[in-house]
């Protein structure tokens, strides 16, 4: 398919460490790939502070897990994991910022790779890297679109059509939610990639998502997710900002499900 103009990537999606987009929007990956659209994640860390694996490992199981979701594009800005903060480098020399502040860095990915849709991290987290790199990625969509906001190289200013935020062990009330049945197979090919993560083990450091139910919860989750619009496997999603429809019966016409079968809570 061709982008429009203007537009590179058709959907690039940030992750504060490899294997965070594969376990939380794998599906919505995937399922844009088959659908050929060039696809792209930004690892902003290499998850070296991970209690298992090293990072050569991570490495290795991020390429398996990039050719499973059928990406286009696969990067990694090398920020130091655990240490992920939106005003980095701010204290440094202007010239020297649009070379190494963090957000810098993530302007410059976006105005480089021109995605027509971005997928960031839910503001709420467990873990502080995950909302850091919410907020960072958050401030870098809208200096992206500011002319006097320099980067190394100098690209031009570039705003994407639509930003999506990903809730991940926060439940987050989802704007909408994407049928990701059809790819989640290949969801799955791609997180068991990450043996080093998520393989339950009995020795060694006990982590979250090593833990024997790690798996089977995330699943249910999309299960879950799913039941919402009558399909087997669903990933949730969140808007900040109100969507708009020009043409509110071709979309509904596209966009048609089975009776649901849980609803959203009235306030």
């Amino acid at each position: 398919m061709t982008a429009s103009p203007g537009h590179g990537l058709e959907v690039l999606a940030f992750g504060p460490h490899p294997d965070d987009v594969e376990l939380f929007c794998g599906g919505l990956m995937a399922r844009m790939a088959s659908l050929g659209y060039r696809t792209g994640i930004v690892d902003l860390t290499r998850g070296e502070k991970s209690s298992r694996g090293t990072p050569e490992t991570r490495a290795a199981e991020t390429e398996a897990a990039s050719r499973a979701l059928g990406l286009t594009v696969r990067e990694n800005l090398g920020l130091p994991d655990a240490w992920i903060h939106p005003w980095g480098g701010f204290d440094a020399p202007e010239a020297e910022r649009a070379r190494t502040a963090p957000v810098a860095r993530v302007v410059e990915v976006l105005r480089r790779l021109r995605p027509e849709l971005v997928i960031v991290p839910w503001e709420q987290e467990r873990h502080p890297d995950h909302e850091a790199t919410s907020a960072l990625v958050t401030r870098a969509l809208f200096f992206a679109g500011v002319r006097r906001f320099d980067t190394e190289p100098a690209l031009e200013p570039f705003t994407p059509r639509q930003v999506l935020y990903y809730p991940l062990r926060h439940l987050a009330e989802p704007s909408l939610i994407v049928d990701v049945t059809e790819a989640y197979e290949r969801k799955q090919e791609a997180v068991r990639c990450y043996a080093s993560q998520v393989q339950p083990r009995s020795e060694g450091p006990q982590t979250l998502v090593g833990s024997p139910l790690s798996l089977s919860s995330l699943e249910a989750r999309d299960r879950f997710y799913g039941a919402h619009i009558g399909v087997a496997y669903g990933e949730p999603y969140v808007l900040r900002e109100t969507l708009g429809l020009a043409d509110p019966v071709e979309h509904f016409r596209r966009n048609t499900f089975a009776r649901p079968l849980f609803f959203p809570s009235r306030r």
